[in-house]
């Protein structure tokens, strides 16, 4: 610990240039000698500090992250000292919250950080690397949260590690941000990573860097493949809005890591993303992969610079809560899937599995006729990787944010094509011009005007949004789709069913699905309301023993039976729970499913009004 200390306070010597400033920095020092037991020792020293009491503690939210996350509970031997290691009272009154008592002008707080999840949200620690998403790692001091802060990262060379963030390189081991709102939102990644860089000249004339870094089981020749693809990705998103952000030092950084082991993820930042990828390595799977850059570089503009005022500043004390996330995740989904096809990765025939999915999300969700987009967004802070143990009820009260932002999105393209002699991306690009790049952040109003600006008709504008964003109306999927030359259908016609059964919820504080002790097939989670099985009075808890005067010991055996019905039959089934054995009936009807076809392949004519449609909507824009 001794040699933590002086380690600090030579990085701060180091930089004596800042120190001379009215308001030196806020110094950490992070090192890794137990890095095989995933933990790092931290010291942050804190130099000019107030008089009187004051706290210091971890975050409660992340940046991209819009649910309560309990980063305190990985912090331990917390200590308070001065410059010369004399211990200072130290008192915990929150979880996550210290307050440091009677102390000099220079006080030293030093912690052990346990780190062993490798996501956007969580850090992880091990000999492989140091994988430090920033809420998850580092205390901070309330109200000095605009004190600049500059950071030590040690044990490179043991560990053969190398840097990947957007934190400002100072000198040798030294980064820094300007404040804690900045230092929030860089991810970095310590590891022997391969990286691959090239320059995109903006539409100023000036030039903008992009860096690919990669920590996976790859040689460089397919880091620089995948770069190569990556960087058609990059042009298609600058011709959506017709330039790059002016990035802050000038770059903009992939942090990618790859592996089976860790949790699939990506997180946006203003200069950086931070993305999480369960697979072998890149080589074989780099279409699987592109697609969560796709996202998350277009977060660049939207979310990071075309900001919600709700999460302006963001407080990384509780949960942020935005009715803004429908535009801000699902416009973003929208793009990133669209923009995947107008780069030729995905071809458009294939595209419709995922439109399919997006208008299954609204048409077909219970809570799409009952819940508006705000309303889905506000939920955020419950859906968004929020921790909890007990069962809820969202397969009938909630619809992704993200899905019912996509199929607003999907709607609004089609409409300014139909309607304006327009296209979504003239939208966002207004909305970029008046909000992003002046880094003014909106409301939902604010967007509505945006929309009238570019149609020129406030009347259209306000329409769509009280009925299709602010209302529960749902757009004309079917004939929005089919002037593009796509028809939209039941995806099981004539076809008999019950509705889906959940199997895989409802787990243990142990983590293992609970059983009954008994044979059957139990219900795990929420029936869905409107759904045959619904209305049998059937749900969470009760356990299906019989079904047609069968035995159900799976969900393939219960399907296999209604598949063998038809639309209007009745099966008898009996299902047991606490109160005892029962029999209820189920009367099966037509799958509501929607798919989405090419019309040719439907056995209708393209008219050629159709193809040019199809073309201008999902062929590339780069010129």
């Amino acid at each position: 610990m001794k040699k933590l200390l002086l380690s600090a306070a030579a990085g701060l010597m180091a930089t004596a240039a800042i120190a001379q400033s009215p308001t030196r920095p806020i110094f950490y020092s992070i090192s890794f000698a137990n890095a095989a037991h995933h933990e790092a020792e931290i010291v942050m020293f804190v130099p000019q500090v107030p008089d009187g009491n004051f706290k210091v503690r971890m975050s409660r939210s992340s940046a991209g992250r819009y649910a309560t996350h309990e980063f305190g509970k990985n912090v331990y031997n917390v200590k308070a000292t001065d410059a010369k290691g004399k211990e200072l009272p130290l008192k915990q009154i929150e979880g996550d919250v210290y307050e440091v008592g009677s102390h000099p002008e220079t006080v030293k707080i030093s912690y052990t950080l346990f780190a062993n999840h490798t996501d956007g949200t969580y850090a992880s620690v091990d000999p492989s690397h140091a994988h430090l998403n920033m809420p998850a790692a580092f205390m901070w001091i309330p109200g000095l949260e605009n004190r600049p802060i500059q950071f030590e990262f040690n044990d490179l060379d043991k560990y053969g590690w190398r840097v990947a963030t957007q934190l400002k390189h100072e000198s040798g081991k030294i980064y820094s941000a300007p404040n804690m709102q900045y230092m929030m939102d860089s991810p970095t990644e310590l590891s022997a990573y391969k990286e691959k860089s090239w320059d995109v000249v903006n539409t100023d004339g000036k030039t903008e860097k992009i860096n690919l870094t990669i920590h996976s089981d790859d040689n460089q020749g397919v880091i620089d493949n995948f770069a190569a693809m990556l960087q058609k990705l990059v042009l298609e998103e600058k011709a959506v809005f017709g330039e790059l952000p002016t990035y802050d030092y000038g770059e903009y950084t992939f942090l990618d890591d790859v592996y089976p082991t860790v949790s699939g993820d990506g997180m946006e930042h203003r200069n950086s993303t931070c993305i999480v990828q369960p697979a072998p390595k890149v080589e074989g799977y780099e279409n699987d992969l592109l697609g969560t850059f796709a996202h998350e570089y277009f977060h660049s503009w939207n979310v990071k610079r075309i900001r919600p005022k709700s999460l302006e500043p963001f407080n990384f004390e509780h949960a942020d809560m935005s009715s803004e996330l429908w535009f801000a995740e699902g416009f973003t989904q929208y793009y990133g899937e669209l923009l995947l096809v107008r780069s030729g990765f995905i071809k458009p025939d294939d595209y419709t599995g995922t439109i399919a999915g997006l208008v299954n999300s609204v048409l077909n969700k219970p809570a799409s006729k009952h819940y508006t987009a705000p309303q889905m967004s506000r939920y955020s802070v419950f859906a968004d990787a929020g921790v909890s143990i007990d069962p809820n009820n969202n397969n009938n009260i909630f619809t992704s944010y993200y899905f019912y932002g996509d199929a607003i999105a999907l709607a609004l393209d089609l409409r300014l094509r139909s309607d304006f002699n327009l296209t979504l991306d003239d939208y966002m690009r207004t909305v970029w011009l008046n909000r992003g790049k002046v880094m003014k952040p909106y409301t939902i109003p604010d967007l509505q005007a945006d929309l009238a600006q570019v149609t020129k008709n406030p009347k259209f504008a306000a329409e769509f949004f009280s009925k299709y964003i602010n209302g529960l109306e749902k757009n004309d999927y079917e004939a929005l789709l089919a002037k593009a030359g796509f028809v939209l259908r039941k995806a099981a016609p004539g076809k008999a069913w019950a509705g889906p059964l959940s199997v895989a919820q409802n787990r243990g504080r142990s983590g293992v699905a609970r059983t009954t002790g008994s044979a059957g097939l139990p219900i795990q989670a929420s029936t869905v309301q409107g759904t045959p099985i619904y209305k049998a009075g059937l749900d969470a808890g009760d356990v299906i023993i019989k079904a047609d005067g069968k035995e159900v010991t799976d969900a393939k055996s219960f399907t296999d039976i209604v598949a063998a019905k038809n639309i209007g039959d009745k099966i008898v089934v009996n299902y047991r729970n606490r109160t005892g054995d029962h029999e209820t009936t189920i009367v099966l009807e037509e799958n509501p499913a929607l798919e989405v076809v090419p019309a040719e392949k439907a056995g209708k004519t393209l008219t050629k009004e159709q193809e040019a449609f199809r073309n201008n909507w999902l062929s590339s824009k780069v010129k």
